[in-house]
């Protein structure tokens, strides 16, 4: 699907995508995690890279992104952002030494063309930041929302065939979220509940544009109900005082390429 905007995939950043960098900043933590992954590489492709999080600043970084509005987003610190799609990278074979990916794999309409792609133009490593959709709905706010996250289990593809699209095998590694992490998607307010009375806190999560506006209002007005009530705290409030959570973030780290 391409939207007006150019964005490709199955959400459309031209409608939810504006406010995307104000609440999506890369979290430090988390960026050192994805630099340890993508090794010494020089050469980095980032692919459906958006707004530039976790975009490392001491390495020569080439950007892809079909969106617009996310390319208009990127902080002038970083290079512009070409407009392309993963599924077709106007680059050479063994083009970069590693390539990464965050938060986009799951919107892709061709994955494993996209995946084929990246592994085609890298040499070295490719690190993807997704999510295990058999651990999606573990989550707290399948409580409230759970069309929401059953959306988003149903996007995320699962690690064994991200494998099979990149034709290597895949190490994945648990990436904990910090309690303040700056990044927000949904676990990221695992311990902050009233983030998500935010609009667009809620809209920078993209599963939250596949319900709809009634729906959302109704989940909404759930969680703020039980907040008030003190019904969120009895079930969950210890998760106020935890420093990171384990839920369904992972890094997928592919080595370089046989031979």
């Amino acid at each position: 699907m391409r939207h007006r905007d150019g964005s490709a995939g199955d959400a459309d950043y031209g409608r939810i995508g504006h406010s995307y960098g104000a609440y999506r900043q890369p979290d430090r933590r988390i960026a050192a995690m994805i630099e340890a992954a993508l090794g010494p590489a020089a050469t980095v492709l980032n692919v459906g890279a958006g707004a530039g999080s976790y975009e490392p600043t001491d390495r020569r970084v080439t950007a892809v992104e079909p969106s617009a509005s996310m390319r208009a987003q990127r902080p002038p610190q970083l290079a512009p952002a070409i407009d392309a799609m993963a599924e077709r990278l106007p680059f050479g074979d063994d083009s970069f030494e590693a390539t990464m990916a965050t938060f986009t794999i799951h919107q892709w309409t061709d994955l494993a063309g996209g995946l084929g792609e990246m592994r085609r133009v890298t040499r070295g490593p490719v690190v993807i930041l997704t999510c295990d959709p058999l651990e999606v709905e573990a989550f707290w706010l399948n409580d409230y929302a759970p069309k929401v996250l059953a959306t988003e289990a149903r996007r995320y593809p699962t690690f064994d065939t991200v494998a099979e699209g990149l034709g290597t095998p895949v190490e994945r590694v648990a990436v904990p979220i910090p309690f303040d992490c700056r990044d927000g998607f949904n676990e990221a307010y695992y311990g902050r509940p009233e983030m998500l009375l935010d609009p667009a806190a809620r809209l920078a999560c993209s599963a939250w544009s596949f319900v709809t506006a009634e729906y959302a209002a109704l989940a909404v007005a759930a969680l703020a109900a039980d907040l008030d009530s003190g019904a969120w705290d009895a079930r969950y409030g210890t998760l106020r005082t935890q420093p990171h959570y384990l839920g369904s973030l992972y890094l997928l780290v592919s080595s370089g390429k046989a031979g």
